[in-house]
């Protein structure tokens, strides 16, 4: 007799016998639930992780390990983050200035 957790009836599976690692694995969810696609500003991916954090503070205030290991990892992505904001923001600056400097007109003192 067939065991009653087929394949199609079990969570764990999205077709017969094609595995859902989402299902085995909580981490690979929480990982895809973050993927952000890359024509997003880098502030834009920092504010969302920075919104998937808040979601994350009271769980781990009451205990919960995987919600303080997802906030630990949503702090650490959000530092990398906010370097990268900091470089992008500084090479914009930089390329204004030189947009700037080309465009008025030079004139000589002596």
């Amino acid at each position: 007799m067939e065991d009653d957790r087929s394949a199609s009836g079990s969570p764990a599976f999205s077709k017969p016998g094609t595995p859902n690692p989402a299902a085995f694995d909580p981490l690979a969810a929480a990982a895809a639930a973050q993927y952000r696609p890359p024509s997003q500003s880098k502030y834009s991916q920092l504010l969302a992780v920075i919104e998937d954090m808040g979601r994350d503070i009271r769980p781990t205030y009451s205990g919960s390990k995987s919600s303080a290991e997802r906030l630990k990892r949503g702090i650490g992505h959000a530092r990398i983050l906010v370097r990268e904001c900091l470089i992008e923001t500084e090479r914009s600056a930089k390329s204004r200035r030189r947009r700037r400097r080309a465009s008025t007109p030079r004139t000589r003192l002596w």
